[in-house]
């Protein structure tokens, strides 16, 4: 048995991080795919999560990712309150260079195999107009656009949930649920992130604003003259004087050891995914009386969209239920005033006790 067979191994069977339910190994010679489709959960109902397609170093890199993303799912969707359980897949090579229709379609046909354990959507390296394709050979794929019966970009409901998190941020802090007057920093303005600029500006906040793409900065620079700032880069603004709200948008990991002792916000709410760099983080922020909502939760608007898809998109539908991370938000940070811990060790409570709860019945 090889080193990286004996690594999965452990990871799945028996290790803290493991528990996952199955593991598909995926390939089709004819069109170069090689996937991995990671089944974390199905107490709550099929495996929900997207497709990432990357270029990974190795086979056991690609594994260790999908084993991670997917149990991040199950803790994701149990706390959206969707009847779903946590899945994820990657497909291992560079998207520029492998991304073919044929290779979709043989993706799809694995999807299908599975017979509705899994559900897929878009992730980084995947598209909507990928969804398309490889909803042509299953069912259970989401995430497509609406000309062929889907919901598109799911990043309005996402920044719309994040705002709501960012409401009840503020209800639990200075006992009031806006933005008003307050110095609110966004760090990447792409695709979810000029949204929340938006939600904000209509809220009286003070944004600014940072992006590695200068493009990006400018288009709300034009679009709000006077109204948003922006500045150099992330250590930039997470240092700006006054500020009371950061908002990572862009990359995991902006919450490390170099970033935590210097954020002048007391609060941090923000769409980007796996913000804490490592455990102990979260116990950094509390430390230093920083608030933090969890990522997978006020980020959940997406995974609401794509998992209404299967219903038949209604957007008000969706926007009803993305408005409850705000009633979610505020109960975690109830439940961590309550246990003496983090809110991010609330919210993973929270979900593991809806996961137990469902296996019961």
């Amino acid at each position: 048995m090889t080193d990286v067979t004996d690594g999965v191994l452990h990871t799945l069977v028996r290790s803290d991080q493991g528990g996952h339910e199955q593991v598909v190994l995926c390939q089709d010679r004819a069109s170069g795919l090689k996937a991995v489709i990671a089944i974390h959960s199905t107490a709550l109902g099929p495996a929900l999560g997207g497709t990432r397609f990357y270029p990974y170093a190795t086979e056991e890199e690609a594994v260790a990712d999908a084993l991670n993303l997917s149990r991040g799912m199950s803790y994701k969707n149990a706390m959206a309150g969707l009847d779903h359980g946590g899945g994820k897949a990657v497909i291992i090579g560079d998207p520029e260079t492998i991304k073919s229709e044929k290779l979709l379609l043989a993706y799809g046909r694995f999807v299908e195999s599975l017979g509705g354990r899994y559900v897929t959507a878009c992730d980084v390296g995947t598209y909507v107009a990928d969804m398309d394709v490889v909803a042509r050979e299953t069912r259970w794929a989401t995430g497509r656009s609406p000309e062929n019966g889907g919901a598109g970009d799911s990043s309005v409901l996402t920044a719309y949930g994040v705002f709501q998190g960012m409401r009840a941020s503020a209800q639990h802090l200075w006992g009031d649920p806006t933005l008003r007057g307050r110095k609110v920093g966004i760090a990447g303005v792409g695709k979810v992130g000029h949204h929340l600029v938006e939600h904000l500006l209509q809220d009286g906040a003070e944004v600014v604003i940072t992006d590695v793409r200068q493009e990006s900065v400018r288009r709300i620079l034009d679009k709000h003259p006077g109204k948003v700032t922006a500045v150099t880069d992330t250590d930039a603004l997470i240092r700006t004087e006054g500020l009371e709200v950061y908002a990572p948008c862009a990359l995991g990991g902006a919450l490390n050891d170099d970033s935590v002792p210097v954020l002048t916000a007391k609060v941090v709410c923000g769409a980007a995914n796996n913000q804490l760099a490592h455990p102990g983080v979260e116990k950094d922020l509390a430390d230093r009386g920083i608030l933090y909502a969890p990522d997978y939760v006020v980020n959940a608007g997406g995974v609401i969209q794509v998992a209404d898809e299967l219903h038949g998109f209604d957007f008000d539908r969706c926007k009803a239920k993305a408005s409850k991370i705000f009633d979610t938000t505020l109960a975690i940070f109830a439940r961590a005033k309550i246990d003496g811990i983090p809110p991010a060790a609330a919210a993973d409570r929270i979900a593991e006790q809806r996961m137990a709860e469902a296996r019961l019945h």
